[in-house]
């Protein structure tokens, strides 16, 4: 069916009788008339709900922590939620305040899937995974900092790399001392972007703008990231242990 037809038939059902007898002696003429007043209408409500401002996005700082579906099995081998709750391993680093690693699932070598084994966070996280091995976690990056902006009273580079080390296993190991922000891992890293915007920076400055729902792939290569928007960042990683060639 035409989608203009309910037009034309609700147009020609508020006409007098003699008008449809004198509409279809018409020329073509007159069928193109009542076409494009068809397409005037259908315009005009378009433009109207282009008009219409948009509903407000929550801010990304508003929302609650993301939870984590975990799922096993039960004793008679059935498919059963073992948890549904924010993890139990959330990091946030206190001399970089915003940025927040939310650990949620790792691997090492080839997974036993019994269904039974226990949440590895239990038992802490680390950096990042060895050879075989996997990582899920999510980061919310803190928002691009205001023109000025100091890190908290006695904060320096090395000190937050400690920090950093201290809270993730050897996070800090990563970082290059002499470009702040740049490090390099021995993972190939899956990441999409799930709140906000991102910039990617490789080597010699190259850089790529990354919006909600992209995605990257990261081949153990030196990088680091900014957040260019005044609201935080969340960002989804699934790192996979490899070996250097």
């Amino acid at each position: 069916m035409s989608k203009f037809s309910w037009l034309w038939r609700a147009t020609s059902r508020n006409k007098p009788q003699d008008d449809d007898k004198t509409s279809s002696e018409q020329p073509e003429g007159g069928d193109r008339r009542r076409l494009l007043q068809a397409l005037s209408a259908l315009v005009g409500g378009s433009a109207l709900t282009a008009m219409s401002p948009p509903a407000e996005a929550k801010d990304a700082s508003e929302l609650p922590p993301p939870k984590r579906a975990l799922t096993g099995r039960d004793a008679a081998g059935k498919s059963v939620f073992k948890s549904f709750d924010v993890t139990s391993k959330v990091v946030e680093i206190d001399s970089n305040p915003g940025l927040t690693f939310y650990e949620l699932y790792r691997t090492e070598g080839v997974p036993q899937l019994t269904g039974m084994e226990p949440d590895p966070m239990l038992a802490g996280t680390v950096a990042f995974p060895g050879p075989g091995g996997t990582m899920f976690r999510l980061i919310s990056y803190p928002p691009r900092r205001p023109e000025g902006w100091k890190p908290p009273a006695g904060v320096t580079f090395k000190s937050a790399l400690e920090e950093m080390s201290e809270k993730v296993p050897r996070m800090g190991d990563h970082f290059d001392l002499s470009a702040p922000g740049m490090h390099t891992s021995d993972t190939i890293d899956y990441g999409v972007v799930v709140r906000g915007e991102m910039t990617l920076e490789l080597d010699d400055g190259q850089t790529v703008h990354l919006r909600q729902g992209d995605c990257i792939v990261q081949n153990g290569t030196r990088h680091r990231w900014r957040n260019p928007l005044p609201e935080p960042c969340l960002m989804a990683f699934i790192s996979v242990g490899g070996q250097r060639a």
